[in-house]
């Protein structure tokens, strides 16, 4: 076997292929593009589904957005979509860079510098284009 690629490198190229075949459309299809699809819900509306709603002495949606950034950065930031849009909710729930930076590098202690290094990459991503989107 000649090809440096991996089998699984090798089954996804295969995929790919298979997918264009039923679909030409996907030859240029970017899934950061796809996540665009996806509206960020306002404040008010997270606050709603997910901040006290339990109880009224809960936590707000922006702490439990920090959480679940915190969550997925201990998983090894391995759910690339799920970090992005996490960070775009944490924006309109009113978090500033600080504190999703902050809590991506606190997660360095438990999850290792490689998690926290791969979380900051996408939530920076996230918020170059959220400057541009403001301008």
């Amino acid at each position: 076997m000649t090809d440096p690629r991996t089998p699984f490198e090798l089954m996804m190229a295969q995929a790919q292929e298979m997918a264009k075949a039923f679909n030409p459309a996907l030859e240029s299809f970017n899934p950061k593009e796809f996540e665009k699809l996806w509206p960020t819900m306002p404040k008010d509306f997270m606050e709603f589904w997910f901040g006290r709603g339990l109880s009224k002495e809960g936590l707000d949606s922006k702490t439990r957005l920090l959480l679940t950034l915190a969550g997925l950065t201990m998983q090894g930031a391995q759910a690339d979509t799920a970090v992005r849009m996490t960070v775009r909710h944490l924006i309109e729930a009113g978090a500033t860079k600080d504190e999703i930076a902050e809590t991506i590098a606190h997660m360095s202690m438990f999850a290792g510098l490689p998690a926290m290094t791969r979380a900051m990459e996408l939530a920076r991503a996230v918020m170059e284009d959220n400057k541009d989107d403001a301008s």
